[in-house]
């Protein structure tokens, strides 16, 4: 793969359009702004991240997530591209110059495509397929379909979220550019290709549009079969991913201590295990030095140091392994490759959170409740799709805006509309159409 096409500003759905521009925003600019002034991604704001939303002590959710996620995809673009330009000259003056920017809107919108409740709404999909109900359609859907929401995967839906055409109305979704698109796709195959964990990149009904993405980009294919299509990755995927995982990881203790699962000693040993003795001291003698005495504010100042060091870390993997991420044989994650003092603590800390925040009490609550919301809106909504008829169904499938195709001849691509009305739905808007579904509340007028 090279960078010269790596990096195209055409449009999915505007290959042949040159419209004329009234701003200097370059098209990766526009494509940021496209998705921040969005509704889907102002629905972030009410999606679960880990803790429970908002109550007297405010941690992250979607958005703060995804912000926190676009701003440090930024750094880390910018760095690459620094440095790469230093290594490879020709690329000044180039669509290259601008991967931060590339990087930072992958970023905004890698997170669009959860459902809510986090982690336990997508099982709840997936499970009302493989242990529920919905398990008696699978002789009623194509194979390739049954992988799909069999394997249900917030990944593979943002992208349809940002390129599938609802009923043929708006060509190529979000107008997206073909490298910004390429960018948020981490598992670049079919549901017939994720296997044991389960992760894939795009459905059946957005495969064409995949491919067409990346053979223009020039991306390396795999495998392409009856079985579907697998890619390597876009090389910017990396960056988007590492962004990703540092925050969630670094981000999560720092809200552990704010809701007391961890003490100020035990995040602070967390948060320093980054840094050899000598650095550690360093900073515990700056933070003296400028007189914070605030234990969330030393937390915070530890956190910085942690992010900046990883930042610096996988600019530095990735550069040091371009030829092989170019030629799709890099393996693993950029935090997996970084050296070995921030790996091991990376590592540790990840089995902290396992241990301590992932299974902790107010985690297990809002998993077992959002569960049980989006079993119920499963059950509900996917029993009208499959029986458009009944008096109840049509009841239901009222409540679906005209986006949503519930109302298609194809079974289908009824299933698929409902999977995108629940997915879409912010926390508290499951909640409420789970209690008027089960008569526990009514509207006042």
């Amino acid at each position: 793969m090279n960078w010269q096409q790596l990096i195209s500003n055409k449009r999915l759905g505007q290959e042949e359009r040159h419209a004329l521009r009234h701003d200097d925003r370059s098209e990766f600019k526009r494509d940021s702004d496209r998705l921040i002034y969005s509704a889907p991604f102002r629905r972030l704001q009410n999606k679960t991240q880990v803790f429970p939303l908002p109550g007297s002590v405010f941690v992250h959710n979607r958005l703060t997530h995804s912000l926190e996620v676009a701003s440090l995809g930024k750094s880390l673009g910018d760095d690459v591209a620094r440095k790469l330009i230093e290594k490879h000259p020709t690329l000044r003056g180039t669509l290259f110059e601008e991967i931060g920017t590339i990087v930072q809107t992958a970023c905004y919108a890698h997170d669009m495509g959860n459902p809510p409740f986090g982690h336990s709404g997508e099982k709840a999909m997936q499970a009302f397929f493989t242990e529920g109900p919905g398990a008696s359609l699978k002789d009623r859907v194509s194979p390739h379909f049954w992988e799909d929401i069999t394997h249900f995967e917030g990944n593979a839906n943002a992208f349809r979220l940002l390129t599938h055409r609802f009923l043929g109305r708006r060509e190529g979704g979000f107008v997206m550019t073909y490298t910004t698109l390429a960018s948020i796709v981490k598992y670049p195959f079919s549901s017939t290709y994720a296997g044991k964990h389960g992760k894939f990149g795009f459905f059946a009904t957005e495969e064409d549009t995949y491919k067409k993405i990346a053979d223009e980009l020039g991306i390396i294919q795999k495998d392409s079969s009856e079985k579907g299509i697998c890619y390597v990755r876009h090389p910017l995927t990396y960056l988007m991913e590492a962004a990703d995982d540092i925050c969630y990881e670094i981000m999560d203790i720092e809200d552990s201590h704010k809701l007391k699962l961890l003490s100020f000693e035990e995040t602070a040993d967390l948060l320093l295990g980054f840094f050899d003795e000598a650095t550690r001291k360093s900073i515990r003698q700056r933070i003296k030095d400028e007189g914070v005495t605030d234990q969330n504010e030393q937390v915070v100042y530890f956190r910085a140091c942690a992010v900046g060091l990883l930042e610096a870390e996988c600019v530095n993997v990735f550069v040091e392994h371009e030829d092989e991420i170019l030629n799709g044989t890099f393996e693993g994650s950029l935090i997996k490759h970084i050296s070995e003092l921030p790996r091991q603590a990376y590592k540790h800390c990840t089995e902290v959170s396992v241990d301590r925040i992932y299974r902790s009490k107010a985690v297990l609550d809002v998993e077992l409740s959002g569960y049980k919301i989006m079993e119920t809106l499963m059950e509900a909504l996917i029993g009208a799709a499959v029986e458009p008829d009944h008096f109840h169904s049509q009841q239901l499938t009222r409540r679906f805006s005209s986006q949503y195709d519930i109302q298609s001849p194809c079974l289908e691509t009824r299933i698929m509309a409902v999977l995108d009305f629940i997915s879409g739905m912010t926390d508290i808007y499951a909640l409420d159409i789970y209690q008027k579904i089960n008569g526990i509340s009514l509207p006042i007028v």
